[in-house]
């Protein structure tokens, strides 16, 4: 019997709660059949006995509270709606708990943003975390020790698991499955939920706008000068004398305020107009690669497949209607 604690943060993301506890009550249905017994026991668990969600949409009455619990095998941190930090403030009742829990054995899981509250509790300091990819810098910015991966969909780390954005918290589920059950409860879950088992990466979803809120005017005007003349051949040392500043000093500060070089921010900027104009479906792809400045095509594929994690062929073909 492994039990299962759902918390329900305040301001939580009522789907991922219900998803979770629908997928393990199927698996537990499946499991029944042969040993007639239930092998998941599943709660909510909240800081009080009836917690607001979705924005205060809506109103769910939890299982157990935090005082009338005792100890669980694996505590599910779903994702929380809005101002991210606000929500962790929100949810400093979990805190506590959570780091008790895990310290007497429980393995933790933590749903897209949901990662910012188990950050808090300081138990993923020098570990690797994923979380959705909008909120990556802020995650890195204020809890800097975390190892944080950007692409991944799921990482696992000494009993800490995270996901990334929206609805990979799917994607996690069915990894927690198959490790607590077999291969073939997950196979009938995917073909019951309609569920795509591959998923391993988020890049593809990625809208790349750059990091505008590090506050250093002059890497918001290089930022602009770059994001209007993408379609250029961009000289750095050029831009930098038209800056007035030493090249070296403009690439240390870009990088510190982006986290991208500015060869980097070059290819994302590029790289995210070519997807616009592949899911426009107006020109080829070849038209797109020579309009942004790469003659290469192996090249261009490349540093599309590199960003992305799909070639511009795979790419189209996902995401342009035939």
């Amino acid at each position: 019997m492994k039990t299962i604690a759902i918390i329900v943060p305040d301001q939580g993301a009522l789907a991922s709660i219900l998803d979770t506890r629908r997928l393990f009550a199927f698996a537990n249905q499946l499991l029944k059949e042969k040993t007639r017994e239930d092998f998941f026991e599943i709660y909510l668990v909240g800081f009080k006995k009836q917690i607001r969600l979705d924005e205060g949409s809506c109103m769910v009455e939890v299982d157990k509270t935090l005082t009338e619990v005792d100890q669980f095998d694996l505590i599910i941190v779903p994702a929380i709606i809005g101002d991210v930090l606000r929500g962790t403030q929100l949810n400093r009742h979990y805190l506590p708990w959570l780091t008790e829990q895990y310290k007497k054995g429980a393995e933790i899981a933590s749903y897209c943003v949901g990662a910012f509250i188990v950050a808090a509790t300081g138990l993923l300091n020098g570990k690797h975390c994923a979380t959705h990819w909008a909120y990556t810098h802020e995650l890195s910015v204020y809890y800097p020790d975390i190892k944080l991966v950007h692409d991944k969909i799921i990482t696992e780390q000494n009993g800490i698991y995270s996901s990334g954005g929206g609805t990979s918290y799917w994607n996690l589920l069915l990894y927690l499955l198959e490790k607590f059950t077999s291969r073939q409860i997950v196979i009938a879950a995917t073909k019951y939920f309609l569920l795509d088992i591959a998923r391993e990466s988020q890049s593809e979803f990625v809208m790349f706008k750059g990091q505008k809120e590090h506050g250093d005017k002059l890497v918001e005007k290089v930022q602009g000068f770059i994001e209007k003349n993408y379609r250029e051949k961009i000289n750095i040392d050029k831009m930098a004398m038209d800056f007035s500043v030493v090249r070296r000093t403009l690439e240390r500060r870009f990088t510190k305020a982006t986290k991208n070089t500015i060869a980097e921010y070059i290819q994302r900027t590029k790289i995210e107009v070519a997807k616009k104009e592949i899911e426009m479906d107006r020109k080829t792809i070849n038209e797109i690669m020579y309009e942004l400045d790469y003659s290469d095509k192996k090249a261009f594929k490349s540093l599309f497949q590199k960003v992305t994690g799909l070639t511009p062929i795979e790419y189209k073909k996902k995401y342009v209607k035939n």
